[in-house]
């Protein structure tokens, strides 16, 4: 069993949003597809970081969430910025149960523990916000952050805590500093992100060691569309 993870999808398979209108995104479903089933076994778990799909509304994801299902593998996903689609995490377990989706999940204020390792995650939010709505949506997502850390900590308190976000925690000279802040309080060493797409902008993302941190961007086009081994 292995663990990979994965960030911004943005399939369209239900709505109208190609992508393949954007460099690099030729025939990115296909590519995709390829990719994950050289790599993912049915017995292994990938984390998928936001950006899933393109439909407004959550009956319109059944097309994207199908061809999700029909990857190998246990899909743990989380909110993006583009993801108008998403509700409460009750509703959408329940929108899944009901097509029997049950390759899918949803880590939202909560925590999974796969091989060895605690799962734990939120959207995050802009880096330097300061109007009070984005101050009030950041205090939000530090409390959804920590609500999952705690969690990882109840369901094993030996596994180390990964932390996958959408938004980078840092970004060039700009950082969300709330959310670094509790990554470096909870000793995390490890931070998964996406949100960041095309060559200019990926060279501004912080990867390697950060505040003793190890930051990965795991954008789709940016890992050629795939998944992303952990261990």
């Amino acid at each position: 069993m292995s663990l990979f993870v994965l960030a911004d999808l943005h399939l369209s398979l239900g709505a109208d949003k190609p992508m393949d209108v954007f460099p690099g995104w030729q025939n990115y479903v296909q590519k995709l597809k390829e990719n994950w089933i050289r790599l993912v076994k049915p017995s292994d778990t990938v984390v998928v970081a936001g950006d899933i799909s393109w439909a407004m509304k959550l009956e319109e994801t059944v097309a994207d969430f199908d061809f999700l299902h029909s990857l190998p593998g246990t899909k743990l996903l989380l909110k993006g910025n583009h993801d108008y689609w998403w509700s409460t995490k009750n509703k959408i377990t329940a929108f899944l149960n009901q097509h029997q989706f049950h390759s899918i999940g949803i880590l939202h204020n909560d925590a999974f523990v796969a091989e060895g390792k605690a799962l734990c995650g939120t959207r995050g939010w802009l880096y330097n916000s300061e109007t009070p709505e984005d101050q009030k949506i950041v205090r939000r997502e530090v409390g959804r952050l920590r609500a999952s850390l705690d969690a990882a900590k109840q369901k094993d308190p030996h596994a180390e805590r990964m932390v996958f976000l959408h938004y980078p925690p840092v970004y060039g000279h700009m950082a969300c500093a709330e959310i670094l802040e509790v990554l470096e309080q909870e000793k995390i060493r490890t931070c998964y992100f996406g949100h960041i797409h095309g060559n200019q902008a990926s060279k501004r993302a912080i990867r390697g060691h950060y505040n003793g941190i190890k930051m990965h961007l795991i954008s789709c086009d940016y890992v050629n569309f795939t998944p992303v081994l952990i261990r």
